[in-house]
C-alpha cells in the first residue's frame, strides 16, 4: 500500500494521476529551518522528516513525504500568518521570478529515495487593488508563497518554466518515475 504522508487536498487529487489506491496519514512535524541544511534543500529534508515519522506506523507500505516552498531573495516563504502578510507575501513576488521547490521522500522498508523538482514561476506586476481583491478570496491562507496556481492565483502568473504539478504541490511525473524504481525493487 502507499501512504501520502500529507493532508493537503491537492496533493491527495495529484496522488490520484499516479495512484488509484493509497491512503492518507499526515505527518505532524514541527517545520522549523534547520541551520546544518542549505535553505534550497529544506523541502527535502521536511520531506524526509515526514515520511519517517508516518513510516514508523506503516512499516510495511510505501510513504511518501512531501514539502512544497517558495524561495525569492534567499528566504523561503511559507504559508501566510494572516491577510496582512499574505499581501507583503504577493507584493515581494510581483513582477519577479521566484522558484518553487518540492522536496520529495520515498521509503520503502530500508530504501529511501530523496529528490527534489524546481519550478520558476514569474508574476506579473501586480496592482494593491489586485492583491487586495486576491487575499480577499480566501485562497492564500493556505498556500507556501501566499498563491495557489491552479486556482485564482493563476491570474497572478506571467510565465513558468518546469513542472506545472510541482507549483501545486507534486510534481506528479517525477514522483511516479521514482516510485517506478522502488517497485522494481
Amino acid at each position: 500500500m502507499i501512504v501520502l504522508a500529507s493532508n493537503s487536498p491537492r496533493r491527495k487529487q495529484l496522488m490520484r494521476l499516479i495512484s488509484p489506491s493509497f491512503i492518507i496519514d499526515p505527518a505532524d512535524i514541527e517545520e522549523s529551518h534547520a541551520e546544518n541544511i542549505p535553505l534550497d534543500r529544506m523541502p527535502e529534508f521536511l520531506a524526509l522528516q515526514k515520511a519517517q515519522q508516518v513510516q514508523k506506523k506503516h512499516p510495511d507500505d510505501i510513504v511518501i513525504g512531501c514539502d512544497t516552498g517558495v524561495f525569492i531573495n534567499n528566504m523561503m516563504i511559507g504559508k501566510p500568518s494572516s491577510d496582512k502578510t499574505a499581501f507583503e507575501i504577493l507584493k515581494m513576488l510581483s513582477g519577479k521570478t521566484h522558484r518553487v521547490i518540492t522536496g520529495c521522500a520515498i521509503i520503502k522498508g530500508d530504501i529511501t529515495l530523496r529528490f527534489s523538482q524546481t519550478t520558476e514561476v514569474e508574476f506579473y506586476p501586480l496592482t494593491e487593488e489586485e492583491m487586495e481583491a486576491y487575499v480577499a478570496t480566501g485562497e492564500p491562507g493556505d498556500k507556501a508563497g501566499a498563491y495557489g496556481i491552479q486556482g485564482k492565483g493563476a491570474l497572478l502568473v506571467k510565465e513558468i518554466r518546469g513542472d506545472y504539478y510541482n507549483v501545486v504541490g507534486l510534481p506528479v511525473a517525477l514522483l511516479s518515475r521514482k516510485l517506478r524504481l522502488l517497485e522494481d525493487e
